[in-house]
């Protein structure tokens, strides 16, 4: 996934003997962002995701850890009525993101003219995907929170835990003084410091920000794209969202960021989520939910 999965965990007064245990979980944990990344990593011909997409007009059976991430992507595509869509694939190819993080090998797919998300057709009972046109899915709203639930139902069995995948995190239970979990935003603007922070227990965390991956061919295009448009939104420069699930906050401060600020600002109370936004001249705006 190109970036960096931090765990840490508190394990109580845990003995030697179930230290093996304690491994053992977290290497489930770890492992769990394997699984992701090999079903709908858009970078490898050989994921399940882009094996699939060679098929056009035919039902294609697929995993569950394909399955869930692409229904709440295709859900946030009808909710934000094509603004968020996995469809963009191709325009982010276009733009430069289309390097394996590895092997550096660059994918260079091809498409039907235009597309959108309904031209991906799910079926939620035989669990089967089908493209109408040839198509490029990408998934990088939803998989990586996808794999942080999925890691942190693997330690639930601890005290506290937290799953840190490059800055977008789910902090179960509480710290090892028994408080819930402090997590700080990064400062779009100075790299390494923090702008403001915030506590969790037994949720998630996910920032979105214009700073994060910029396109080395296109000017003022980073990893956020309007389909419609072809620009990339500019209204916020960061969008954390808190929620239940990694999945949900990533997802929900993707769109927010696409949206712009007034529609940002209404998904995120219709969602009824909490956000901090930061603009442009770096004011902070807490938005949905209760504040302390």
């Amino acid at each position: 996934m190109d970036t960096v999965v931090d765990i840490q965990v508190v394990t109580g007064s845990e003995t030697s003997s179930l230290s093996e245990s304690v491994v053992s979980k977290i290497d489930r944990a770890f492992n769990a962002f394997r699984h992701v990344e090999q079903a709908c990593s858009r970078f490898s011909s050989d994921s399940e995701l882009m094996k699939a997409c060679t098929q056009i007009a035919i039902p294609v059976g697929i995993s569950p850890f394909l399955f869930e991430p692409l229904k709440l992507a295709l859900d946030m595509a009808e909710w934000t009525k094509g603004v968020f869509d996995p469809t963009i694939g191709k325009m982010m190819e276009m733009h430069g993101f289309n390097r394996h993080y590895l092997t550096q090998r660059r994918m260079n797919s091809f498409v039907a003219e235009t597309v959108n998300y309904q031209d991906i057709v799910l079926d939620e009972f035989n669990h089967t995907l089908m493209l109408r046109r040839p198509l490029v899915i990408d998934l990088g709203a939803v998989a990586k929170g996808f794999a942080i639930d999925l890691a942190a139902q693997e330690l639930q069995g601890f005290d506290g835990f937290v799953v840190n995948a490059g800055g977008d995190i789910y902090a179960g239970g509480l710290n090892e003084r028994g408080e819930p979990w402090e997590i700080g935003i990064q400062h779009p603007e100075h790299k390494g410091e923090v702008i403001c922070s915030l506590t969790l227990s037994n949720e998630a965390a996910c920032t979105s920000g214009s700073y994060e991956r910029r396109s080395a061919i296109t000017d003022d295009i980073h990893h956020l794209i309007d389909p419609v448009t072809g620009h990339s939104p500019k209204e916020w420069v960061s969008s954390t969202v808190i929620a239940p699930y990694a999945m949900m906050a990533d997802v929900f401060s993707s769109a927010v960021m696409l949206l712009g600020m007034e529609d940002g600002r209404k998904l995120i109370h219709l969602a009824d989520v909490r956000a901090i936004l930061i603009t442009s001249d770096l004011q902070l705006i807490r938005e949905g939910g209760v504040w302390k």
